[in-house]
């Protein structure tokens, strides 16, 4: 990791644990709605741009909100959805790491988990959660370094990304409805960066593997 988790999200994690539980459950055929604020920090390896001996690409983390819903199956079982998207900035590391930033792309990554929520009728319900990831990478840019190093104008796809997802967190209610969260993803994703100048198609293979850490606000119907 090469940042720390924004002093915002510390703040409110903090404001979490210090809250007063209030008695409260959750139940079969309850829905969980939660806002939260995300710091999505790429643990990523990359390959060298084809012909570029020693070159690898970076990707740079981003804060930005997310949107999810529970639907509870059972006392104990939910499935959620994580819907956000992210945008993060590209840089050239190893040999080519002196052009600085060479272009940014959006991140939209739809998540699907089943979790377990031990203390289902409990104020802390600490949950688990493991599902599938599906990642769509748009509006890709370079930028000028890249396009100089490169001798022109360069167009830049990302290859989308289909992997598995791991979940923990924690709800802690405030009110009968209203609760604080906690929680922590890591997602398996991968990525082919596509980088096209004029007739020269290069190609550069990006393991990013984010953890994704989120505290925020959930209201229960």
């Amino acid at each position: 990791m090469r940042s720390a988790i924004p002093l915002a999200i510390l703040a409110a994690a903090g404001a979490m644990a210090a809250a007063t539980p209030v008695s409260a459950q959750i139940k079969q055929g309850d829905w969980l709605f939660r806002v939260r604020a995300i710091d999505v920090i790429p643990n990523e390896r990359s390959g060298a741009v084809t012909g570029v001996a020693g070159s690898e690409v970076g990707l740079g983390d981003a804060v930005m909100p997310e949107i999810d819903f529970t639907y509870m199956a059972t006392d104990h079982i939910g499935a959620e959805l994580i819907l956000a998207t992210t945008k993060h900035s590209l840089s050239g590391r190893g040999t080519i790491g002196a052009l600085g930033r060479v272009g940014s792309s959006w991140a939209l990554p739809p998540t699907l988990t089943l979790q377990y929520h031990a203390n289902p009728k409990g104020a802390v319900r600490p949950y688990v959660g493991a599902g599938i990831n599906y990642t769509l990478f748009y509006a890709a840019k370079s930028a000028a370094s890249l396009d100089g190093a490169l001798g022109g104008s360069t167009r830049v796809k990302l290859d989308d990304s289909f992997g598995y997802a791991l979940q923990a967190g924690v709800d802690v209610d405030l009110t009968p409805k209203l609760f604080a969260n906690l929680d922590v993803k890591y997602i398996d994703m991968r990525t082919t960066a596509r980088l096209t100048t004029g007739a020269t198609l290069r190609t550069v293979d990006v393991d990013i593997n984010p953890l994704v850490v989120g505290v925020g606000v959930g209201f229960r119907f």
